[in-house]
């Protein structure tokens, strides 16, 4: 195979951008059966808006609380038949100065498979009209094929004042008990910048209420924690209009403790003696862990004592947990082991930079928001160092929250919290700012220079069952928040450490429990979350395996199946020990980004994250999942475990004689008052007369979109206006026999001329492994 040591070809001509608007599509409506009796129907909805309103009036009345500012009126909650969607845009009309406002949307499982879907929309005193309005016009109309306001009201089961249980958006059974003091995430919408200061002031009037000293906003979101009982919150949804939604905070796992390693101190000597470390101006990966070591050995020339940091000023730079030191290990050599074994010269292209995410022990992080926290830690080294290239490494997750009673409750499916949407936003170049209360909000981008890229870990499955098999365990268990975001690198892990030789003679007759080449059985999936939500994890690299005892009862992780890296001489003598997981994987793919920015200094963040996609292959052990004549869903339920498999450092860096990568980085506007806008059509300079002399050969295209979204993490229904995602990119080609201008009237209705038809497409001449249309689900599309 020929050696890959030609630059990837950067093309430098920007795209055409043309007018957009997408062809018709032949896919009729959701087919919503009409109710048996539409005119009993709307005079039974007629009925519970005013008993609703009633109801609200009643229980403001009746509510000693107070506060200054807040708009009177009732929350009410509209509730879907079984298996039906409600129409989300006629409950959020957004007509006049005050309105009705959808709140939050849930889904609700009635059990046998069936789900309800239930809105929450805040009704101001005077406007019940509007909806009144909509079903007298509904019920005036009965008798027609076309009722007014069917596409609305076909769908509403009921209709009732809602209580402070229905602005709960995560899974129903992890609910607080009434009289179980907890703290809750609560969302409130973002209408005159006094929000929280309302909050406050009902926290003040209500006995045992107590608010986090940090608040988060995203747009028309602002997130604040709250300590409270289900019964002292209860009367906030008669006295304020901000309550958005509530949901459970999210606590990160504790991470590993002291490893057994061998003091080598000679030869860490030995390979300073070939060591090259990379200048001030090199990019850097930051590691937002523990804390970091500046006085290693191996790190010191790297990790200068003013580029650590931390998220809390009263909390030490230095690790004094581990974790932290042994991922910048890893960061920054990404094979330590090979370095050792390399008789050579080492060069290092990259820097490290650190911030303490984690608290010591003693003061865990029980009561405050994670992201909050995290938008605070990641600007420190910012301020430090303004314009670094750098790459955020986070190796910290959270498992989907457990029930109230601490038993296992069912995941979220991959949904998006204050935490991921804060990685979200912060990659697309948002900007936090704290104001003299210690508000945290995100603001618009700053530029597009602003944008970062974070790699995140997918988490780790931590203890099994005997008997289990480990593929069938990974993909049962999701990935952790907040590796779920769509705009970070999301790493899982595989393994090919398959060998016992070297284990400690306690570990006689046990086995590997992975084969070469397989997932890692500590390595989380996401199998088990909705289809609505990215592929994670993104890609995968060296995780370290699992032992078996003999007879298959106990699991254990020697030294032998973990990686070797620096450990924390403020907890050891040691200066080496040995480390595994998607923590270990995620560190390394942060050098792979780091190595990819060293060598192309004006690429962006996003790109960095498509080239490292891009280089990714399955191992035979994951194509192996994969017998020939498969179809696409198959193909798909393998990326959602593996990822597009493990990165290769020489093909995310260079391109080869007979292998090229192209590079094209643009700017698109997909939408404008919420419309699609805009499209884009790029000359690729391909090499017509080389594919031409090609001839028959087969030849294979491998294109990979990335792009970062605008979040929208607010749960009002992630369904038309209200995506989370604000867009998702497709691509289409020209096919062989098509002219550039049968092309564009191909997938752009607007290069039609009127009353022209559309040109019938030509075939393809080969077939997408996933697909042009695979993102979101598959992120980066087709092969």
């Amino acid at each position: 195979m020929p050696e890959r040591d030609r630059q990837h070809l950067i093309v430098p001509s920007a795209a055409r951008a043309a007018g957009y608007r997408p062809p018709p599509l032949a896919i009729g409506s959701q087919s919503i059966p009409a109710p048996a009796d539409r005119r009993q129907h709307g005079r039974q909805l007629r009925s519970s808006l005013e008993q609703a309103e009633s109801d609200g009036v009643t229980r403001r009345e009746a509510t000693p609380v107070r506060v200054e500012g807040a708009v009177e009126g009732v929350y009410v909650s509209f509730e879907s038949f079984p298996g039906v969607q409600l129409a989300l845009n006629p409950l959020d009309p957004k007509a006049g100065r005050v309105h009705p406002e959808l709140m939050s949307v849930q889904q609700i499982d009635i059990g046998d498979g069936e789900l309800r879907e239930r809105a929450t929309v805040f009704v101001p005193q005077g406007t019940m009209g509007y909806f009144l309005d909509r079903v007298s016009r509904y019920v005036d109309t009965a008798g027609s094929a076309s009722p007014r306001h069917r596409d609305l009201l076909d769908r509403v089961a009921s209709v009732r004042a809602a209580t402070i249980a229905a602005l709960w958006t995560d899974p129903p059974q992890e609910y607080p008990g009434p009289e179980q003091s907890a703290w809750w995430e609560v969302w409130l919408r973002t209408r005159d910048g006094r929000e929280v200061e309302r909050l406050r002031v009902f926290a003040r009037q209500t006995d045992g209420v107590r608010l986090g000293r940090q608040s988060l906003g995203f747009g028309d979101r602002t997130v604040v924690l709250v300590q409270a009982t289900a019964e002292q919150l209860a009367s906030a949804v008669d006295v304020l209009d901000d309550l958005a939604e509530l949901r459970r905070p999210h606590q990160p796992t504790q991470f590993l403790a002291d490893h057994h390693a061998v003091d080598q101190r000679e030869w860490v000597e030995e390979l300073l003696g070939r060591l090259a470390s990379a200048g001030p101006d090199a990019p850097a990966v930051c590691v937002v862990d523990t804390g970091g070591s500046p006085g290693h050995p191996l790190l010191s020339a790297s990790l200068d004592e003013e580029d650590c940091h931390t998220a809390d000023p009263n909390w030490s730079v230095l690790d004094h947990e581990g974790h932290g030191t042994e991922m910048a290990g890893l960061a920054l050599y990404r094979d330590l082991g090979a370095a050792f074994e390399f008789n050579g010269p080492v060069s290092l292209r990259h820097r490290l930079e650190s911030v303490r995410l984690l608290p010591p022990s003693s003061t865990p992080n029980d009561h405050n928001q994670y992201g909050a926290i995290t938008a605070a830690g990641t600007s420190r080294p910012e301020i430090q160092a303004p314009d670094r290239r750098r790459v955020y490494s986070m190796a910290i997750t959270a498992p989907w929250r457990a029930g109230v009673d601490g038993q296992s409750a069912e995941p979220v499916l991959g949904q998006p919290t204050s935490w991921s949407a804060t990685l979200d936003a912060l990659a697309t170049g948002r900007s936090v700012v704290t104001d003299a209360d210690g508000l945290v909000y995100l603001d618009e981008p700053d530029s597009d220079a602003g944008r970062r890229l974070f790699v995140v870990s997918a988490g780790n499955i931590g203890s099994w069952a005997p008997g289990e098999d480990h593929l069938t365990r990974s993909e049962l268990e999701p990935v952790e928040d907040p590796s779920q975001a769509w705009n970070v690198l999301t790493v899982g892990a595989y393994t090919e450490l398959d060998s016992m030789t070297g284990a400690p003679a306690a570990f006689d007759g046990w086995r590997a429990w992975a084969p070469r080449g397989e997932l890692s059985p500590v390595s989380r999936t996401s199998m088990p979350t909705s289809r609505t939500w990215p592929a994670k994890p993104d890609v995968v690299l060296e995780g370290g395996n699992v032992a078996v005892s003999p007879d298959g009862t106990t699991f254990d992780t020697p030294d032998n199946l973990r990686l070797l890296t620096t450990n924390a001489p403020l907890i050891s003598t040691r200066l080496l020990t040995t480390t595994h997981a998607t923590s270990a994987a995620t560190a390394q793919a942060s050098a792979l980004a780091a190595a990819v920015m060293a060598e192309y200094p004006a690429l962006w963040p996003e790109t960095v994250r498509a080239l490292i996609v891009h280089s990714a292959e399955w191992t035979d052990a994951m194509q192996a999942h994969l017998p020939s004549g498969t179809g696409k869903r198959p193909r798909i339920n393998l990326l959602r475990r593996y990822g597009m498999g493990v990165p290769d450092l020489g093909r995310a860096l260079h391109s080869a004689t007979d292998a090229l990568t192209l590079v094209v980085q643009d700017v698109i506007h997909p939408f404008a008052r919420g419309a699609m806008r805009e499209i884009h059509y790029h000359e690729l300079p391909w090499p017509s007369d080389v594919l031409a002399g090609l001839g028959e050969a087969q030849v294979r295209l491998k294109v990979t979109l990335s792009y970062f979204i605008e979040p929208n993490p607010g749960r009002r229904g992630w369904r038309r206006r209200y995506s989370y995602s604000s867009h998702g990119l497709r691509f289409d080609l020209r096919r062989p026999t098509e002219s550039n201008a049968e092309f564009e009237k191909r997938i752009n209705q607007l290069a039609l001329a009127e009353d022209e038809q559309r040109p019938t497409p030509s075939d393809e001449t080969g077939e997408w492994f996933f697909g042009t249309g695979a993102s979101p689900r598959a992120r980066f599309s087709a092969l």
